[in-house]
């Protein structure tokens, strides 16, 4: 079996797969956002706050943190590899996809980073 040029995961079934299963849980979560504003109309700061700040939904905002961060990256991967070829652009596209990956490898981190600033800040 090849190793993945992604290098997130041993195989193509396995971005695969980390695509599909991160996928599901940003729709859950998505879903369970979606379900608490409309089963609390007016709803007020207070809360807002207590929902958020409960354990079980910063571990799950964080889980679909991690989810959000998989599937972009394998996505934007697959977009550059895809769309920045030498055949289409030359000999200067290796370059640009390389400086694409590491442009969005430190937007991610940035977003991981604040991210768990954010959940688990005061």
């Amino acid at each position: 079996m090849m190793k993945s040029a992604t290098s997130f995961s041993r195989s193509g079934l396995s971005d695969w797969l980390v695509q599909r299963v991160s996928a599901v849980i940003l729709a859950v979560y998505t879903v369970v956002l979606f379900g608490f504003i409309v089963c609390n109309p007016g709803m007020s700061y207070e809360t807002w706050h207590g929902f958020m700040t409960n354990d079980a939904m910063r571990i799950f905002t964080l889980l679909a943190l991690l989810s959000f961060v998989g599937h972009a990256w394998i996505g934007m991967w697959t977009v550059f590899t895809d769309y920045l070829t030498s055949r289409q652009m030359g000999p200067k596209a290796d370059v640009l996809r390389l400086l694409a990956q590491v442009a969005m490898g430190i937007a991610l981190f940035v977003v991981i980073v604040w991210g768990i600033q954010i959940i688990w800040g005061n």
